[in-house]
């Protein structure tokens, strides 16, 4: 018999950064048993993705099953950050209600704005927990009305005004209905009875024709591609013949349909064989390797598709090259044109939000996304894998709205500690950025809520962090489009270009730092045409940073003293990024990034202004 969907609930965890989506899943994994007695617990288990564990966030929506009495929980683990936006509109698509969390001390900040909205679009009923109630600064009662207020602000039906608050402290795995603190043996059974309850169970008939929407991608060493999504009617059964309907079937052509031999489900953390999934069950299907996100799986005889997915536009776009540096292919295993195009074409396939354009070139590959993170977790889980390419500068997606040009705004939100906030103001200035609302947040720090043009908002957050000491929280989202704003500032200071190829001796850098501050340090390869630092100046500067010290018979003490250098900035892939300008990119390889101009040689440089 088919699992009863009345035993089941599915259920996405939706929230902020930081406000302990993942930290609840593992507690709720520890609290229903999933993890044996023996078992080594790693905390954050859903983020098993390195760039996930190093940076703290959630970068991809993952699926848990656990079973609290009678029924079975699917939960849903989701993005916080804006830039992946397209995991949780997909995740948000398995699932009949939302965990919706709230830190009980910072309140709804922009991200729970941007998935709650999403939740309500879809019609989806939210439990509201209050986590972290054993803050010091923790204000409870305040944030329930804060949130109170964001579902008024966001024009929620009656029905979904009407939700249940748990507070809870997630990091301990103790809940209690209400508000309040929750006792010290106190354990989660409070917000999963209050889940079982509140979310309904899954419609759909078990009986009728086979619908199941693809939702996700996966691939196994073993099973191949793998399909990953939801039951909406009907049975999925082990050994039936199933149609996959693709966005061609709907223009007419005939569905492609194959015996059903692989069948998975969700147990724990893992994937277990299944000889059927029931309407409103999640699913993992092997053995369809032309199957794609929004594609449906139906009944043979009666094939109807379901509506495929759809998810925000892009609004930032880079290019992709192939690496042509003189130091190219000392480094990677992937650095070719074919390599680049079957990499990006493998991760179209698996993240919705992502797009690819051809250019003039066979070699450059021009990249869309959510923002500036999302392209920048991308380029770094390619390097990673091996991969050499070198990408340009972001530019915004404009967008022309009655016949004039329009550019993406971005709403964002930063935590700085009181005697910054000037700082952050007049940082915006220049940016055509504007403060829309200033309160106080924690003691002796401030919340400024303010708008500004995405594209003046690249290489903002690292200028943030610099002007705050490293204090200040930031966090945006797309918040609509703007008649474009004009010209922008970008960097201060032109760039030092190296005027040869060799390696950086300590000489030359005591002899020019005064110049400006250098990226490289003596010993390092560099190459005609590389960007070696930033000038005081405003203009671009040529230099020679492999200059030997001549030798001569005369030596006097002074002179022969060691050079005192300053140490060179470090470049990451994200201040790379935003440093350069548009006649420049940044070299990516597995062992290092690097920038350079565009046009390597002086001589080609001239030629090019004189154009």
């Amino acid at each position: 018999m088919p699992t009863d969907p009345t035993a089941l609930r599915n259920v996405a965890l939706v929230a902020h950064v930081d406000h302990g989506k993942t930290t609840l899943v593992d507690a709720m994994l520890r609290s229903t048993g999933v993890f044996a007695s023996h078992e080594l617990l790693t905390d954050r288990v859903m983020d098993s993705v390195d760039q996930e564990r190093e940076r703290g966030i959630t970068i991809l929506a993952k699926a848990a099953s656990v079973q609290w009495g009678d029924v079975r929980i699917n939960l849903v683990d989701t993005p916080g950050h804006a830039d992946f936006g397209g995991e949780v509109e997909r995740a948000l698509a398995l699932v009949d209600g939302v965990l919706l969390l709230v830190d009980a001390a910072e309140g709804p900040l922009p991200q729970t704005r941007y998935v709650l909205s999403k939740a309500l679009d879809a019609g989806l009923p939210a439990v509201v927990v209050l986590n972290k109630v054993d803050r010091a600064d923790a204000r409870p009662e305040e944030v329930l009305h804060e949130i109170e207020e964001l579902f008024l602000d966001l024009e929620a039906p009656d029905d979904l005004l009407d939700f249940p608050i748990v507070s809870a402290v997630a990091r301990e795995g103790r809940a209690v209905i209400g508000v309040g603190m929750p006792a010290p043996d106190a354990d989660l059974a409070p917000l999963l009875d209050t889940v079982v309850a509140h979310v309904p169970p899954p419609g759909g008939d078990p009986a009728a024709p086979l619908q199941a929407l693809v939702t996700n991608l996966d691939a196994s060493d073993y099973l191949g591609r793998l399909a990953v999504g939801r039951v909406v009617q009907g049975t999925m059964r082990r050994g039936d013949t199933v149609a996959l309907l693709d966005e061609e079937t709907a223009e007419g052509q005939a569905p492609l349909k194959r015996r059903l031999s692989g069948l998975l489900g969700f147990e724990g953390l893992r994937r277990v064989d299944a000889d059927e999934r029931g309407a409103g069950d999640l699913f993992v299907v092997a053995g369809f390797p032309e199957v794609e996100i929004g594609d449906t799986f139906a009944d043979p005889q009666q094939p109807v598709p379901l509506a495929r997915l759809s998810v925000d536009e892009p609004v930032l776009r880079m290019t992709f090259a192939v690496n042509t540096s003189p130091l190219a292919g000392k480094d990677g295993r992937y650095l070719t044109s074919r390599h680049l195009r079957e990499r990006l074409d493998r991760e179209v396939l698996g993240n919705v939000s992502i797009r690819l354009a051809d250019t003039d070139s066979p070699d450059v590959i021009e990249v869309a996304g959510r923002g500036e993170l999302q392209l920048a977790v991308l380029i770094e889980s390619m390097r990673r894998e091996g991969y050499e390419l070198q990408v340009s500068r972001p530019e915004v997606v404009l967008r022309e709205i009655d016949g004039h040009r329009h550019e993406p705004l971005e709403r964002g939100v930063t935590d700085v500690p009181d005697e910054h906030v000037g700082t952050v103001t007049q940082a915006l200035a220049p940016r055509k950025g504007r403060v829309v609302d200033l309160r106080p947040g924690d003691p002796g720090r401030t919340v400024i809520t303010w708008e500004a043009p995405a594209r003046g908002l690249i290489g903002f957050r690292g200028l943030l962090l610099t002007l705050t000491r490293g204090t200040a929280l930031l966090h945006t989202h797309h918040a609509g489009w703007v008649p474009w704003a004009g010209e922008l500032p970008h960097r201060q200071g032109g760039a030092m270009i190296a005027d040869r190829s060799g390696p950086v001796t300590t000489h030359a850098l005591d002899n020019l730092q005064a110049r400006g501050e250098f990226f490289v340090k003596p010993g390092d390869d560099v190459y005609e045409g590389m960007v070696v630092g930033e000038s005081a100046r405003g203009e671009d500067m040529v230099v020679n940073v492999c200059r030997a010290k001549e030798k001569t018979n005369i030596r006097t003490h002074s002179h022969d003293e060691a050079a005192k250098l300053a140490p060179p900035r470090e470049v990451t892939l994200e201040t790379a990024i935003e440093f350069i300008a548009e006649d420049e990119l940044v070299e990516v390889t597995p062992a290092a990034i690097r920038v350079r101009k565009r046009l390597l040689a002086e001589a080609d440089r001239r030629r090019q202004r004189k154009r």
